[in-house]
């Protein structure tokens, strides 16, 4: 028999079929989880994955930094332009690139934490190569402890 949610919180928490077990997540594997998809987003949408990536579950917010994210041309031109001009326009199109993307990344997120994503913002440093991203959660997941070693 399939249980159907009735509320918000019935849908955050998963229950396998077979074994009838909440399936919950530590607050580190949220974390590796939702930098394995912002990964692999990157690689998929912008051409490339950063450098390196980390997650951080901070309540209901959800803040994930990437280093090394600029391509090869996207480096050629912030060099080439203006430093403003070269800025702006970099900053524009990765703008444009995560607005039209945003379903799909709120989805991911989503899909992972067990809750909905009310806002995400963006911005990204041209000088630095790094990118952040915060997505606010309409809740604090429900998290199991870690277990102890």
């Amino acid at each position: 028999m399939v249980h159907v949610p009735s509320t918000d919180e019935d849908f955050r928490l998963s229950i396998t079929p077979i074994e009838g077990v909440l399936a919950m997540k530590t607050p580190g594997e949220i974390e590796a989880a939702i930098c394995e998809g912002v990964s692999r987003f990157e690689q998929d949408y912008m051409g490339r994955g950063p450098k390196d990536i980390h997650a951080h579950l901070l309540g209901d917010l959800l803040v994930v930094r990437l280093q090394g994210v600029l391509t090869a041309a996207e480096q050629h031109l912030v060099k080439s332009l203006s430093a403003e001009k070269g800025r702006d326009l970099l900053k524009q199109v990765r703008t444009h690139l995560i607005e039209t993307a945003r379903p799909v990344m709120e989805a991911m997120v989503q899909e992972i934490t067990g809750v909905k994503v009310l806002t995400l913002h963006h911005d990204i440093s041209t000088a630095t190569g790094e990118e952040v991203v915060l997505f606010t959660l309409a809740e604090s997941p429900i998290l199991r402890d870690a277990k102890k070693r």
